[in-house]
């Protein structure tokens, strides 16, 4: 996993709709600031779906893991429009990125 490759896709990929730092702002989608050990759809101040906030996920490395291949099938009805990363190793970069941005 390479946390620099990861910041490079989130740059590329995320920032447009997601800050990282703790109290950053909400775009169109929320602020991940301590998105590890948070359950989904509970970030203070954020619209979420319903489907985001009964599916109950607690985010970690696996469930990141699975959500980020394809957030629609993870999460019927979410409004993530991003598609998602579908090689594996790009999943684990992310998720490299976000433990080291998010904390």
């Amino acid at each position: 996993m390479s946390a620099v490759n990861g910041a490079k896709l989130f740059k590329t990929r995320c920032a447009q709709c997601h800050t990282v730092e703790a109290g950053g702002a909400h775009k169109v989608g929320p602020n991940l600031g301590g998105l590890f050990g948070r359950k989904s759809g509970t970030q203070p101040g954020y619209a979420y779906t319903a489907a985001n906030q009964n599916r109950g996920v607690i985010w970690e490395d696996q469930t990141l893991f699975d959500y980020l291949e394809n957030p629609k099938k993870y999460i019927p009805g979410t409004k993530m429009a991003f598609a998602g990363f579908k090689k594996a190793g790009d999943r684990n970069d992310v998720i490299a990125y976000l433990k080291e941005s998010t904390a």
